[in-house]
Order: structure tokens, then C-alpha cells, then sequence
């Protein structure tokens, strides 16, 4: 037996509890045999953990997509550690470019104040406010200043900056790398130094990051943190990771109809990923109410479940069940199970035209004479204006009760 597996066998069964906990639904868990001795040392000594997860105020909503990494702050405040929900006001300044192709423009600090003041109060819908220590990273960067950003710059080599994937694939594409964008994973290491935290968290995207708050922590005399790298939440559609920009997402603050019927917009596939990144029920459990699917009951009765327990946790169980009635008084029975995909471009686009070319109108006029008779929804609401034109997104589009269409529309 090698010596991993001894310390595996030897973990008391709190250890063994927290450690799983840790592990449902993450990507990594790095230093996964480090994790395992700072949770025996908090089982020793009672001192609480401390677990750090970072959000840029890049849009005034949080949408359900940040809730995985959330929900796993939740699930370790609960065993007892001390979270430490971090609003990055400063790093904001800089613009994150992790996984983009190209320079994203920052943020003003008018824009900033504004989506920060909704943060912390939309994020207290899944943590626990009295337990959730809230910081903003403008507390200690700011105070830098020149001379301490050139010594911070000098704990780390542009070689290895350009190891990272986003960087090396522009630069080779001949695209262009501003230096401050080089900045943006140094502040966000040193966030780890300034707040000496023992584990952060964050999106398969946000490894490099994560890792240079190891680096950081090192370097300036720390034990290093450990990393868990949560999964990207497919939006919607199913495809492309839950974002604002295309239109596939549910906000946490949208009114519960409309959050339950997004719910029931996905598909059968996503719904069990969803389950396993978003539901607070047991893996066990989960995985019994899989086999009930595949032993021939309905999709639509996990769909619903999942649909509830979402939109109770951001409403409430009577707003739930309020929002299940009036999907099935307005649907008629709800959308199918085997409802079609289909894929258009050209956004925007007029819902007539639309309608037309999704083959759910014969013609334009045809599709305006729909839409003045209150037999046209999308995403279970009547649509009521001719001239509406959509972004690129994603629509459960329905015409009469019996027409219905996935439509992903893109630019």
C-alpha cells in the first residue's frame, strides 16, 4: 500500500465527510494530499478554514452559472470554515482575459460601484450572510502603489506568463497582448497573499489565477492555498458556458415564472449536469431518480423537481409551486419532451422573420397575424409587439399549442 493510500485509509470520518463534500461536482482539487492536511488540522485545533472565491462586478446581476462555485462555498460554510466572498473593484479596472482572443475593454469605476452594490446582496441568497466575510480587493492594491506593483511584477517571469493558454495562442495568432492585461493574474494571486487564504475557488478558466495565488503565497512566506477548480455551467443551450452576452442564462433575481420555465427549457442531457452542479440534494439520490428515467418515467417530472428546487432557493416553495401552476395554465401541458432544435442566423432578427424562417409561420404576414391573435410565446410569455427583434440567443419559442421550437439564434 503506498503512503497516499495509508492517509486515505487513516482520515476520521469528519475528514472523510468534508473531503467528499469538497470533491462533488469539482474539476480538480489541487494538492488534493495539502487539502487533506489542512482539514485534519481544523479538525484538531477547530481553527476554521479559510475559503476564498473572487467575482469581478463585470454586470450589475449574478446569474445561475456563479452559483456552482457559490454552492460549494455554501457546502464548506456549513462544515465550519470561514468564506470569504471577494469583490474585485480594482482587478475590474484591469479586465480579466482569461479565455478571450482578444483585449477586453475595463470597466469604468462609475460601472464598477454600480454592479458591486448588487453583488454581495444576490450572492446572499446562496450564502450565509452572517457567516460570509465580504471584502473588496481595492483595500489592499490600491495602497501598492508604483513601487509596490513593479515588486509585486518582479515575483513572476513574462516566460511564464506566456505559458498560459490564452496568452500563448494569441501571441501566436499575431494578436495583440496589452502588458496590463499581465497584471490581472498578479493582483489576483496577491488577493490570496493579502487575505492568507487557505483554499480558493473558481472556474475551470481561472486555474492559472488560482495557481498564482500558490506562487504568491510562497513567495512572501505563506502556506501556499490549495485550488478547486469548479466546472463551467452550460447555459441554456446547452453549448456555449451560461453568459449574459449570449443570451443563455437565468438570472437569480429574474421573477420565479420565468425562472422555472427556463428550467424546463433544457434539455433532458443537460438536465442531470445541472443536477449534479446546481441541486442540493444527495448524489444518491440523484443517481436513483436517473435510474427511475431510464426505467421509463417521465424526464419531465426530474425536470420539474430540478425546476422547483432552483427557483424556491432564490423565491420560495410556495413561489415554486405558484410557478409550476402557471407554466401549465399558460402552456397547456408544458412543453414537450422531443421539442426541435433549430438554428438560425442574422441577429438581430424580427420575430415575424423569425417565425418564418424557424418554419413555425408560412410567411411574415402569416407570423404578424399570430402575434396579433396572442398565439405567439417565448420562453412561456405572449408576445405582443410585430416589430419585436431578438439578440443572439436561445428561445423556446411556441406558436397555438402545439408548435414549438428550441431557436438558436446567432449573429
Amino acid at each position: 500500500m503506498n503512503q497516499a493510500s495509508k492517509n486515505q485509509t487513516s482520515l476520521s470520518p469528519q475528514v472523510e465527510q468534508a473531503l467528499a463534500v469538497s470533491l462533488r461536482g469539482c474539476e480538480e482539487l489541487l494538492p488534493r494530499d495539502e487539502w487533506v492536511k489542512k482539514l485534519q488540522r481544523h479538525e484538531a485545533n477547530g481553527q476554521p478554514l479559510r475559503i476564498k472565491l473572487g467575482l469581478d462586478p463585470t454586470a450589475p446581476d449574478i446569474h445561475v452559472g456563479h452559483t456552482v462555485v457559490l454552492n460549494k462555498m455554501r457546502q464548506l460554510q456549513d462544515l465550519g470554515h470561514q468564506v470569504i466572498f471577494l469583490i474585485g473593484d480594482f482587478t475590474s479596472l484591469i479586465g480579466d482575459p482569461s479565455g478571450r482572443n482578444t483585449t477586453r475593454p475595463p470597466l469604468t469605476p462609475e460601472q464598477i460601484k454600480h454592479n458591486a452594490d448588487t453583488y454581495y446582496k444576490q450572492a446572499s441568497m446562496v450564502l450565509d450572510p452572517e457567516r460570509t466575510e465580504i471584502r473588496y480587493n481595492s483595500e489592499w492594491s490600491e495602497p501598492l502603489g508604483a513601487s509596490g506593483m513593479i515588486q509585486l511584477a518582479s515575483r513572476y517571469t513574462v516566460a511564464r506568463m506566456m505559458e498560459r493558454d490564452d496568452f500563448h495562442k494569441r501571441f501566436h495568432s499575431g494578436q495583440s497582448i496589452s502588458v496590463h492585461e499581465f497584471l490581472y493574474p498578479l493582483m489576483q494571486g496577491y488577493d490570496s497573499v493579502a487575505l492568507k487564504s487557505d483554499l480558493e475557488l473558481g472556474g475551470t478558466d481561472q486555474k492559472f489565477n488560482l495557481l498564482m495565488g500558490r506562487h504568491l503565497q510562497a513567495e512572501y512566506g505563506q502556506e501556499p492555498q490549495c485550488i478547486l477548480t469548479m466546472p463551467l455551467l452550460e447555459g441554456l443551450d446547452g453549448v456555449d458556458k451560461m453568459s449574459k452576452s449570449k443570451n443563455n442564462y437565468i438570472g437569480i433575481t429574474e421573477d420565479p415564472n420565468t425562472m422555472f420555465a427556463k428550467v424546463l427549457s433544457i434539455s433532458d442531457e443537460l438536465m442531470w449536469r445541472w443536477y449534479t452542479l446546481l441541486s442540493f440534494q444527495s448524489l444518491s439520490a440523484i443517481q436513483a431518480l436517473k435510474n427511475e428515467v431510464m426505467q421509463g418515467r417521465n424526464p419531465r417530472d426530474a425536470k420539474v423537481a430540478l425546476a422547483k428546487e432552483i427557483t424556491a432557493r432564490f423565491h420560495s416553495v410556495s413561489l415554486a409551486d405558484s410557478a409550476e401552476q402557471d407554466f401549465v395554465n399558460r402552456s397547456k401541458g408544458g412543453i414537450p419532451d422531443d421539442i426541435p432544435d433549430v438554428h438560425l442566423s442574422g441577429a438581430p432578427l424580427t420575430i415575424t422573420a423569425l417565425l418564418k424562417n424557424a418554419g413555425l409561420a408560412p410567411s411574415t404576414s402569416e407570423a404578424g397575424r399570430l402575434i396579433e391573435g396572442n398565439g405567439v410565446r417565448i420562453d412561456s410569455s405572449v408576445v405582443g409587439d410585430k416589430a419585436l427583434k431578438l439578440n443572439a440567443g436561445v428561445y423556446v419559442v411556441q406558436v397555438g399549442k402545439r408548435k414549438f421550437a428550441r431557436v438558436h439564434l446567432t449573429a
